[in-house]
């Protein structure tokens, strides 16, 4: 049942025009929320050895200055996944309160110097939703362009920027080195900025390669975010990373200190302690839980007529299930009625919704009887449809 409150907040949710992050927020509540993409299983052990240690690190936060713990947090995050050369020097790093934060301080600054932007289609809503906020036109590219082939002028001659979500949400496709080097030449032939936004890297270690490397050595403008939100279940204590080229020609550090000063020093110490841990066994214990929930999931869906799983090398958060000729908005209201809440697909393809219609995207990062229980209800609303 909706409250007053939920109804102030979202007035279309229900219905194909609320927007995912609307309808994500439906399902905060319920023991049962597979929606949003944010870490919400237990902590493990060396996790909750870290939260036993919080009022050493509040003590530690606030005496340590402020730039060396950033710095900190930086390194252990950065070289955790694999970008050793993430720009150390000249304040090209900033610490955001979180990646949509991150986007905005872009999207304004892309204003401020084109009026088209290339997008990687399908992929979140927020992203179009904030560079059309700022006045942006977007042009959509499909993802299985940007991984085989050349975009060439046709797409690149008209725009000021591409961006592309890398892994993808919610198809879980990886953006190459091979083809991201390519790309990236080739924005720097058409002096088009190449933004990424990574926040999904952490899943996949085929991600891992060293992207800072690759963009420094084609000479491109470019702007990186990367997010530890998705990772690790600390409560949506997370920060997001705005990375640019030392030629980007963006006022990005003027936005960026029209909206904030910096985020706190408790959170980048809480990052750099779990990425820390990450680093020592952490990660491939996430990789392994996740693909425990995956194979679950797909077992408990298994067998269901005309239901599949189009991601098939898919190793991020979420998965994606074909419905077949199921409406995903039809499932979506029959599961809410068990208080399972996942997300319709319609509204990653923002340039072409009807795309979306049947499928429906279920996040991993849950208890693993959270996520039965949601598999199992989900199976049987599937088998009455």
């Amino acid at each position: 049942m909706y409250t007053m409150h939920d109804q102030t907040r979202s007035p279309a949710l229900g219905s194909s025009d609320g927007n995912l992050t609307q309808l994500e927020y439906l399902a905060l509540n319920s023991s049962l929320n597979v929606a949003d993409a944010h870490a919400r299983q237990s902590l493990t052990l060396g996790q909750a050895s870290i939260i036993e240690e919080l009022p050493g690190l509040f003590t530690k936060a606030a005496e340590q200055p402020v730039d060396s713990l950033e710095e900190e947090a930086i390194r252990e995050y950065f070289q955790l996944l694999g970008q050793y050369s993430y720009p150390v020097a000249d304040g090209r790093v900033l610490s955001c309160y979180s990646s949509s934060v991150a986007m905005e301080i872009l999207a304004r600054s892309l204003a401020t110097r084109t009026d088209a932007v290339a997008l990687i289609h399908p992929t979140f809503d927020n992203i179009p939703d904030i560079l059309r906020g700022v006045g942006l036109r977007l042009v959509p590219v499909a993802e299985e362009k940007i991984g085989v082939e050349d975009l060439g002028a046709e797409v690149l001659g008209q725009v000021g920027c591409i961006f592309v979500t890398t892994p993808n949400n919610p198809t879980g496709r990886v953006l190459t080195e091979e083809r991201l080097r390519a790309l990236a030449e080739e924005c720097a032939k058409y002096d088009t900025v190449l933004a990424l936004d990574t926040s999904f890297r952490g899943f996949d270690t085929r991600a891992q390669y060293d992207h800072y490397e690759v963009l420094e050595a084609s000479g491109c403008r470019w702007v990186v975010i990367e997010d530890t939100g998705k990772l690790w279940p600390t409560l949506d204590l997370k920060i997001g990373w705005l990375v640019r080229s030392a030629n980007v020609g963006l006022p990005i550090a003027e936005i960026y200190s029209d909206i904030l000063l910096g985020v706190s020093p408790l959170i980048l110490v809480l990052v750099q302690r779990f990425a820390e841990d990450a680093a020592n066994g952490g990660l491939e214990e996430l990789h392994r839980f996740l693909d425990e929930g995956r194979r679950g999931l797909r077992s408990t869906l298994a067998g269901l007529p005309d239901v599949r799983f189009p991601d098939v090398d898919a190793r991020g958060s979420v998965e994606r299930i074909d419905l077949g000729p199921r409406l995903a908005m039809d499932v979506w209201h029959a599961i809410s009625e068990h208080n399972v809440y996942a997300l319709p697909c319609r509204k990653f393809h923002w340039a072409n919704p009807s795309e979306g219609d049947h499928s429906l995207r279920v996040a991993l990062a849950r208890n693993p009887a959270a996520l039965d229980a949601a598999g199992q209800a989900l199976r049987t609303v599937l088998e009455t449809l």
